[in-house]
């Protein structure tokens, strides 16, 4: 199997399940594991997340705010990935932002993938892309120049008990990143890191 961001030959295991990428540093799924489409879209039908949860939307803050602290509300956002409940969508169109949203099970109009966009946010969703050197070119694609792309996942590092994880645990994550898969993201799509949290990045299009 070869690494599906950085396309070298993967050799080295995390464990059954999860190879260990040594180029860019990710820890990617044996394609063998990967769900169906049916199953998957089943696996996200049980977490229905509640758009009017509080717990729910304080954790998608770290989006939000930079949204708020660097854009205007006439700057055209895309929430991909919506899911079952877009949280940061709601909270930031009750703010009178303008925010379109795309999700291939939930929210499937492609018509939204034909602009561009300010900013671009994804939520707990790039742990679940199968392809994401194709994912995220598409992404930089749909951004104007100096446009934010806004993810939150959770960043794996050596203090994490791998095994245990609650990510390793999660059928539907196919890639986990470390900060150093960040970096060689932001390197080879010509992206400037504007912050890498353990659980929020930011990057920015400068080119």
């Amino acid at each position: 199997m070869i690494c599906t961001l950085c396309g070298s030959k993967l050799i080295s295991k995390m464990d059954e399940f999860y190879f260990n990428c040594n180029l860019c540093k990710a820890i990617v799924k044996d394609e063998k594991y990967y769900l169906t489409a049916d199953k998957e879209k089943a696996e996200y039908e049980i977490h229905n997340n509640d758009v009017n949860d509080i717990r729910y939307q304080n954790f998608t803050m770290p989006i939000t705010n930079y949204v708020v602290e660097k854009f205007l509300p006439k700057h055209k956002g895309l929430d991909f990935g919506s899911g079952t409940g877009p949280v940061i969508s709601s909270m930031l169109k009750k703010k009178g932002y303008d925010i379109a949203q795309y999700d291939p099970f939930f929210a499937p109009n492609k018509n939204v993938l034909h602009y561009k966009y300010d900013y671009i946010v994804s939520c707990e969703v790039f742990e679940h892309f199968y392809k994401p050197n194709i994912e995220i070119d598409r992404l930089t694609a749909l951004l104007k120049n100096n446009g934010a792309l806004l993810i939150m996942t959770m960043l794996y590092n050596g203090q994490i008990d791998f095994k245990t994880w609650r990510y390793r645990k999660d059928a539907t994550h196919v890639f986990i990143y470390r900060k150093e898969t960040i970096e060689y993201i932001a390197n080879k799509k010509k992206l400037t890191i504007d912050m890498l949290t353990d659980r929020f990045i930011a990057l920015r299009k400068t080119s």
